[in-house]
């Protein structure tokens, strides 16, 4: 096993903020009447009609060039009959994990599904009866409580701690929901959505030992694996030791990383056999067979191709995270900004405003006219907080927290 750290910080040379850029993140892209849940939605939830939306987990960057030209040029050939991906695929998938993550994958483990929701969903119906507890680590992900309660299985919860603006694992509680919730499968957040922590090796060693002990299922969600900013290391659940990729379903997809997600395409990994056929098995029963071309093409192309863009896509984002940090010490006094250690998705403190919730989200929404996602639909733990999207142009990102600032100000 290796690593390679990509350190975007000396990859590009001066321009924006001392780097030329070659891709052009300060575009205003109109996405009304696209058919777009993040903007055409607003009108039809009769939500103010000059809404600025920075909630759900989509990008207001156009996709790489390489990604649009393939997707072009099969578009151009015409026929979109049923497709399967080819060793080409594959080889894409091997060298984007072994050179950015030093993770060493093997085809046999892949199974390609319409997307990580899909694939949580369906892990817990193959792999759990109903009335299982299925465990996960709240304030987290709102889809993976759905998919355990609409599946009939029990919601256990090891809720996270949250002390001095940072986030941590209460182990003891971990062990203990397990052994007393007879607990089957954990889904882990890694990088966590949306507390922005990207667990150290031996955060995850502990949690993955105690899983090991108690015959624990660890499916690994690791979608927001390639956006760690500086000081911080992604590790792959499975590769940290030999003995997890027996209990491990690792979920990626290209879709956050290369803004895709309206294409539903993710890649599983499950090393254990019996484990991999009984996911597989539970995917026919769903009456789910191939994926659609254009997801396989945008995903191959994007790991081919995207290296560079994604590095540039970092350095921006930095710089919104920066101007963000700035932004909220000076003018927003009372908010305070978890600081993300990867993922794109910045989670806000507002604690201090003394809201409840339901007039927190009226201060959101209402006067500020934004939408974000507010902190109750993450669980136990998120009363209070807000989560902000901040992979949009700097400009839009500025023109959010100038009304968020004046909506504050309405209060004092």
């Amino acid at each position: 096993m290796f690593y390679i750290q990509i350190d975007v910080r000396i990859q590009i040379k001066a321009g924006f903020g001392g780097f030329i850029m070659a891709f052009n993140f300060d575009e205003l892209i109109d996405r009304k009447n696209t058919d777009s849940i993040k903007y055409d939605l607003i009108d039809r939830l009769g939500m103010p009609k000059d809404t600025l939306p920075l909630w759900v987990a989509d990008m207001d960057f156009k996709a790489p060039d390489c990604v649009i030209n393939e997707l072009v040029e099969k578009s151009r050939h015409g026929i979109f009959g049923y497709s399967e991906s080819g060793e080409d695929y594959f080889e894409a998938l091997d060298s984007w994990f072994r050179k950015r993550h030093g993770w060493q994958i093997h085809e046999s483990w892949l199974v390609e599904t319409a997307g990580v929701v899909n694939a949580v969903a369906t892990a817990i119906r193959a792999l759990t009866e109903k009335g299982d507890f299925v465990l996960i680590q709240q304030p987290v992900y709102h889809p993976f409580a759905e998919s355990i309660r609409l599946n009939d299985r029990r919601l256990s919860v090891n809720e996270l701690i949250y002390e001095n603006g940072r986030y941590s694992i209460d182990f003891a509680d971990f062990e203990e929901k397990i052994i007393n919730d007879k607990v089957k499968l954990f889904i882990l957040c890694s990088p966590h959505n949306p507390v922005g922590r990207v667990w150290t090796r031996d955060e995850l060693i502990k949690m993955g030992d105690i899983c090991l002990r108690h015959g624990v299922i660890v499916l690994s969600d690791e979608i927001h694996m390639d956006f760690i900013y500086s000081g911080n290391r992604h590790h792959v659940f499975s590769s940290l030791r030999p003995e997890y990729e027996d209990i491990s379903i690792i979920c990626t997809a290209p879709s956050k990383t290369f803004n895709l997600a309206g294409l539903h395409i993710s890649n599983i990994f499950i090393a254990d056999e019996t484990m991999r056929e009984t996911f597989k098995r539970e995917i026919s029963r769903s009456g789910f067979s191939q994926l659609g071309i254009m997801g396989m093409i945008a995903c191959r192309a994007a790991y081919e191709g995207g290296g560079q863009w994604l590095d540039e896509l970092m350095v921006y984002l930095g710089k919104n995270l920066e101007f963000l940090r700035g932004f909220i010490k000076e003018k927003l006094p009372e908010v305070r900004l978890v600081e993300p250690e990867g993922s794109y998705l910045v989670w806000l403190d507002f604690k201090a405003l003394g809201l409840s919730q339901e007039e927190l989200d009226d201060l959101i929404v209402q006067k500020a006219h934004l939408w974000l996602n507010s902190g109750t639909i993450f669980g136990s733990g998120g009363e209070g907080f807000q989560r902000l999207n901040i992979a949009c142009p700097q400009k839009t990102l500025e023109a959010a927290l100038v009304r968020l600032e004046t909506a504050i100000k309405s209060l004092r």
